[in-house]
């Protein structure tokens, strides 16, 4: 992973690389994330350019908690991190790329450029990402599912943000003590909040 400014590495800072080398979700667009926020841990991240501190994180819509270092040269997704929760695959007749399976049957595309490099422009689909707004997701769902995803949601705050393969292990293993919420539950807030 490469650590320098963003005027030098030429990568658009609406792409979303999908690399599989990379083994942390780290990015440098602030403008993709929400509740952005000093970390409780620090990550020392070691690239061709020696290693950079990051001491902040960031949600990113639709996937979860990730690394935010406002000096990197791109927003990169771990292949690794990403197939942890999501059905990845890959046909390597097409050289399509690779194709993200979102639970709600959705999928996103993670396309070579001229360069090599596997992404997705979130610019280009902005217009596509404004549709899917939490009213019409959360209109798929009854009033007790609903409020049942917000509760999941809550206490997975309240845990510290584990990813959701943890947190369905969590729940399905019974570590967690008198939770009442299941892994659908947990499903559900994933897709609507």
């Amino acid at each position: 992973m490469v650590c320098s400014t963003q005027n030098k590495a030429g990568i658009p800072k609406n792409w979303i690389l999908l690399d599989s080398q990379s083994t942390v979700d780290v990015f440098s667009n602030a403008s993709l994330l929400m509740n952005i926020c000093n970390a409780k841990t620090i990550l020392t991240l070691y690239c061709n350019a020696d290693k950079a501190i990051v001491t902040q994180k960031g949600d990113l819509k639709g996937y979860g908690t990730l690394w935010y270092y406002p000096n990197g040269i791109a927003n990169i997704l771990s292949l690794h991190k990403v197939q942890e929760n999501y059905r990845v695959t890959y046909d390597s007749s097409t050289m399509a790329g690779f194709e993200v399976h979102k639970p709600d049957g959705m999928t996103r595309m993670s396309t070579p450029s001229k360069r090599g490099l596997l992404f997705s422009d979130v610019k280009r689909d902005t217009a596509q990402i404004l549709v899917n707004t939490v009213d019409s997701i959360k209109n798929k769902y009854t009033v007790k599912e609903y409020s049942d995803a917000c509760k999941a949601q809550s206490i997975q705050d309240i845990i510290g943000c584990p990813s959701i393969q943890d947190y369905i292990r969590y729940v399905e293993n019974n570590m967690l003590p008198n939770c009442t919420i299941t892994k659908a539950d947990i499903i559900h807030g994933e897709d609507i909040l």
